[in-house]
């Protein structure tokens, strides 16, 4: 397991942040790593990624307010895009971050992307994890339909069995094993003993408000992501990212590769052997221009 150091942030309306920094080995000139998880997720989900990485690069593991370690908001309708990008943004501020890596899972993905429209040339690679400018809305349907809802168990593999129940359509070859993977890195262990999910249920309340039903058009962020090298990965039984507006995304950004990951939905882990290639390639690319 690589080690790493808990940083911390401060937001604009003063909540108190927290990321994962995984160093690069002494002397690396190479840029940083910034992960952005999902909308429920924490920075355990990117663990298995930061082990295999980190020392040849270094990794920022993001949690967004609400999330893991970081501290919950007061105000429950700025769990919303435009804030998390407003605490990101702060981050790389504070940090002292001249250019960086993006990889974003869902949610993420959708800050990667507005990151990049809003800093110009300070993007050298680009991950975007089953996410893209438009959003199947039977995607968004089934994740208000879930996310929120609270609950708790009294074992770890209660708790994989839950996940199993919500999840089993994205990911039909899932082993106990696996589900009990995810489950801790999407579920605590709290100080009573119970198993919860690592997030504050309050995220769910925007979705609650009208106009707030989707992401709305993002197509026009793609032209800031064009002379960036990307990479797409794509679950092949995804209701996020249509096959269409992965086609979509392949004709407008010429330094795009996309992968697709068959029996498998929203969203891949990342640490699949062809996801894991494709990184590799991407920051192969990264490496090159410099």
């Amino acid at each position: 397991m690589a080690e790493w150091e808990d940083g911390f942030w401060s937001s604009k309306d003063g909540l108190r942040l927290h990321y994962r920094d995984y160093p690069a080995k002494a002397g690396s000139t190479r840029p940083p790593i910034i992960c952005l998880p999902g909308l429920t997720r924490n920075a355990r989900d990117f663990a298995p990624l930061a082990d295999r990485l980190a020392g040849d690069w270094r990794l920022i593991v993001v949690e967004l307010r609400g999330r893991g370690d970081s501290e919950r908001a007061k105000d429950p309708l700025s769990y919303v895009p435009v804030t998390y990008l407003e605490d990101v943004t702060a981050l790389i501020a504070e940090a002292g971050l001249d250019r960086f890596v993006l990889f974003g899972t869902s949610l993420g993905g959708i800050l990667s992307m507005l990151i990049s429209a809003t800093m110009p040339g300070r993007v050298a690679g680009l991950l975007l994890n089953d996410i893209g400018p438009a959003i199947d809305p039977a995607g968004l349907v089934r994740i208000r339909g879930y996310v929120g809802r609270g609950g708790s168990y009294p074992t770890w593999l209660h708790a994989a069995r839950s996940l199993a129940e919500v999840h089993a359509v994205a990911y039909p070859d899932y082993t106990l094993d696996d589900w009990l993977g995810m489950a801790k890195r999407l579920y605590r262990l709290t100080p009573a003993g119970r198993i919860v999910a690592d997030y504050d249920s309050a995220i769910a309340e925007p979705f609650k408000v009208p106009g707030n039903e989707s992401a709305g058009d993002l197509w026009p962020l793609a032209e800031a992501l064009k002379p960036i090298p990307a990479l797409l990965v794509r679950g092949g039984l995804s209701d996020i990212v249509s096959a269409g507006t992965a086609d979509r995304m392949q004709a407008e950004l010429p330094l795009l590769e996309r992968v697709d990951l068959p029996r498998i939905g929203h969203a891949p882990t990342l640490f699949e052997p062809e996801c894991e290639a494709a990184i590799d390639r991407l920051l192969a690319r990264v490496g090159r221009a410099g």
